[in-house]
């Protein structure tokens, strides 16, 4: 059996010969000329000189190998009550088929087209289709306000955009179609067609000329076929997004995520080709892209795409009911959802309903894993639980306890140790790598393995100023953390989330993990605000278990003592507000940036991906009780 210590020695000194034999299990139309090359612009590049269809890998390559019965794909809806399964054979052939109208309608090799699309079959057809054409796809989350869908066609200038007439949410519907036509308008760039998938009980008004019916598109085209292209060229953009300003266009090429995805699925997630795999996530999301897409389906697994939320679809124990009835061997999701279902069934009694015996793995990613959560999800499923952390710009993971390889020791709290061709480090802020348990700026030395962004769409000078320009030779990650003795990493959070008391510089992600320990404690976000004495003080807010009555003057003393305790008086820890929620993204990703923003009265707009913005009022009238603010001393 291989081990992990001496491929990831070897994907490290010698990068180009370890890929390009990762690049022999897929199947190239012309396999690449070398691994490892540069372009114009200096950049890394991989698999340069080969040719192949990320689509037809995805595929047409099962359906000729043996898996055309197979199911690939698995719908399942509780908002709307439907279940579907679509065979290798039978999503081939409709993926070909949209390809076919997409065709028809203009589009070829090197266009752009944006998808705007719930999670639903029609999500994946249009991306695939896309790919088998080598139209550049970038995937907005459905429901994204229509000023920042217009950001994203003005930067993507697509030819078509391939949407749903919209999306359910629990039990609300959000109509997509009117958020299109105002994006539309507000944008410089104006796409030449619009395509709808009607869904029952939400009307679309297509605007003739314009706009058509993808059903009747369907109906009228023949099946297109793949287009062989190089390695180099674009699968998708992928727009991260911020509070203000233009998002960043991350681009991914086919060649090297192609072989980063099949050699993730075997070796990060221990999947074999036929097992069951599902990645609770949206298509909107990088983790949607890698994992519920092109990983699953490049590897020859059935992927599951589900519509529904952990909480409330109908209740807690949704995920087990899902991954009892397909026979799940791995679940990936965020910490959010396991605080969601922990916070609504602390004692597991929903778990208890369902048998699991498929189930081998949790992953989770998204955010930083904090110990409670861990040690709850270990004990209600029985497994082990593996954090694991990477980033839209990487594509995949980049710390990770390398299942395929056997498990290493756990330590909760770190994502364990660098994934094969991430040769990581910890630097402080001259440059100089630090020594274990040594906090610093996480980089990753150049070239960065297959899969990661190349480049920025269109925006190569903000490339180099983004990741590349602070330590020159490596790729700037933009967390904090530290390695220990043996080589596992802690990522301790953004480095703009580490504070500064007293001139004493302390991460607020540690003191979250004592908070977060609490049995009281659902979740937590701990952050720095401005105070006139000190510089900044940090000060909690936490969601209590469902059922917990206790006072919050209590809960509140107990947890300054406990962060006194663990982290020391030097924290400065003082208060901790109850409150009913947290802001949070439709990723669930705590808005902690905008919760100091209040805090500090300084301007912000509510990020486009925040998940309900009247928490943002709940949040600064709790912040006024406390007479908390920008003269809080």
């Amino acid at each position: 059996m291989r081990s992990y210590e001496s491929d990831y020695r070897r994907s490290i000194e010698q990068p180009a010969e370890f890929w390009l034999e990762q690049a022999h299990e897929i199947d190239w139309f012309e396999f690449p000329q070398q691994g490892l090359s540069q372009d114009a612009q200096g950049h890394y590049r991989w698999f340069e000189g080969g040719k192949l269809n990320t689509s037809y890998l995805a595929l047409d390559y099962h359906v000729e190998n043996g898996r055309a019965d197979q199911p690939a794909l698995i719908y399942d809806s509780p908002v709307t009550g439907k279940k579907q399964i679509y065979t290798y054979r039978e999503l081939r052939d409709e993926v070909a088929k949209t390809a076919g109208f997409l065709r028809d309608l203009g589009l070829q090799k090197g266009d752009t087209a944006i998808v705007y699309m719930p999670m639903i079959p029609q999500a994946l057809m249009a991306m695939l289709a896309c790919a088998r054409l080598g139209v550049v796809h970038s995937v907005v989350f459905g429901g994204f306000a229509a000023p920042e869908l217009a950001i994203r066609i003005d930067d993507a200038k697509p030819k078509v955009i391939l949407a749903a007439s919209g999306g359910v949410e629990i039990s609300r519907h959000i109509a997509y179609k009117p958020i299109i036509d105002h994006a539309i308008d507000l944008a410089e760039h104006k796409p030449e067609t619009v395509v709808v998938y009607k869904r029952p009980g939400i009307e679309a008004e297509l605007q003739e000329g314009r706009d058509y019916d993808w059903e009747t598109l369907f109906a009228q085209a023949e099946p297109a076929d793949y287009v062989p292209l190089e390695a180099t060229d674009p699968l998708y953009i992928l727009y991260t997004s911020g509070t203000t300003g233009k998002p960043k266009g991350i681009v991914r090429d086919n060649g090297g995520y192609a072989v980063a995805m099949k050699y993730s699925m075997r070796y990060v997630y221990d999947i074999e080709p036929g097992d069951v795999y599902w990645a609770a996530s949206d298509v909107g999301w990088v983790v949607g892209h890698s994992y519920i897409v092109y990983g699953p389906l490049i590897h020859g697994c059935t992927t599951i795409v589900f519509e529904g939320k952990p909480i409330k679809t109908p209740d807690p124990g949704t995920f087990w009911r899902v991954i009892q009835e397909y026979n799940v061997r791995a679940l990936f999701t965020a910490p959010t959802a396991i605080r969601a279902i922990k916070k609504e069934d602390p004692s597991g009694i929903y778990k208890a309903k369902y048998d699991l015996p498929s189930l081998k793995y949790l992953f989770l990613a998204g955010e930083r894993c904090d110990v409670a959560t861990y040690e709850w999800a270990k004990d209600t499923l029985g497994v082990p639980v593996i954090d694991h952390w990477w980033q839209t710009e990487s594509g995949w993971a980049m710390l990770a306890n390398m299942a395929g390889y056997g498990l290493a020791p756990v330590k909760p709290g770190s994502a364990s140790r660098p994934v094969c061709g991430y040769d990581l480090r910890v630097l402080d802020p001259d440059g100089a790598e630090v020594g274990p348990n040594e906090e610093g700026a996480v980089v990753i030395k150049l070239p960065l393995p297959p899969g990661c962004l190349p480049n920025l769409w269109n925006d190569n000078e903000r490339f180099v100023s983004s990741y590349l320009s602070a330590y020159p030779g490596y790729y700037l990650a933009g967390d904090g953390g530290y390695k220990d003795e043996d080589g596992y990493v802690f990522i301790t959070g953004r480095i703009d989330d580490v504070i500064n008391v007293a001139g004493h510089r302390l991460s607020t992600s540690d003191m979250e993990e004592v908070v977060a320990a609490h049995p009281a404690v659902a979740e937590c976000a701990v952050i720095g605000i401005e105070e006139a004495l000190k510089g900044q003080v940090p000060v909690g807010f936490v969601v209590l278990k469902e059922g917990v009555m206790t006072d919050p003057a209590e809960i509140e003393a107990e947890l300054v003592d406990m962060v006194r305790k663990k982290v020391g008086p030097i924290a400065c820890f003082r208060k901790a507000i109850v409150v009913s929620r947290l802001p949070k993204t439709r990723s669930g990703k705590i808005l902690r940036k905008t919760m100091r923003f209040i805090a500090d009265g300084k301007k912000f707009t509510p990020p486009s991906t925040i998940e309900d913005p009247t928490v943002l009022v709940e949040i600064e009238e709790s912040m006024k009780e406390e007479h908390i603010g920008v003269a809080f001393a």
